[in-house]
């Protein structure tokens, strides 16, 4: 599968907290698109097009101002999610362009930070899941019914399972 992961860095502090989130970050969402692509094969994964993500590390601000003005919830967030996916233009886009783009990831800082001390995990494996969380909103998946909520949450612990990470959601 041919990924195209485009990084920018919007809070210098990543640089710091995770030095290694460039390559980190490709290996992540090459290993979510592989999982998804073995186990659950999505119409558009089968064309063999390559796909393009657009990920952000960014602050707590940033996503502040995101959550507010897409979600209505003026507080940070850990990720954001801007799936191309729930464009209704979306599956022509994916048959005649030549690479199909599946949208936008923004991950705050701070507050993956936080969320990390609070669960005593690495920030490694925290921004794994959060990662691997935004791609599969991009490829489709979500979480608002109880039933979608149960399936992406084992489809995050497969495939951070394939990164050697703990289970998430295990207490």
């Amino acid at each position: 599968m041919n990924i195209k992961l485009y990084c920018s860095v919007n809070e210098i502090g990543w640089k710091t907290a995770l030095p290694e989130y460039e390559t980190l970050s490709e290996k992540v969402v090459s290993t979510a698109v592989s999982f998804i692509t073995a186990h659950e094969p999505l119409d558009f994964l089968l064309a063999g097009k390559p796909l393009a993500f657009n990920l952000c590390l960014s602050n707590d601000d940033e996503i502040q101002t995101l959550n507010k003005e897409f979600r209505q919830k003026d507080k940070p967030t850990n990720v954001l999610s801007f799936a191309n996916i729930d464009d209704p233009s979306f599956e022509e886009l994916a048959k005649t362009d030549h690479i199909i783009e599946m949208g936008d990831m923004i991950i705050a800082l701070q507050t993956m930070q936080t969320e990390a001390f609070e669960k005593k995990i690495s920030l490694h494996d925290h921004f794994c899941h959060l990662l691997v969380h935004g791609v599969l909103h991009l490829l489709g998946y979500d979480h608002i019914q109880d039933d979608e909520a149960d399936h992406m949450e084992d489809l995050e612990i497969k495939i951070l399972q394939t990164l050697n990470i703990n289970n998430p959601y295990q207490e």
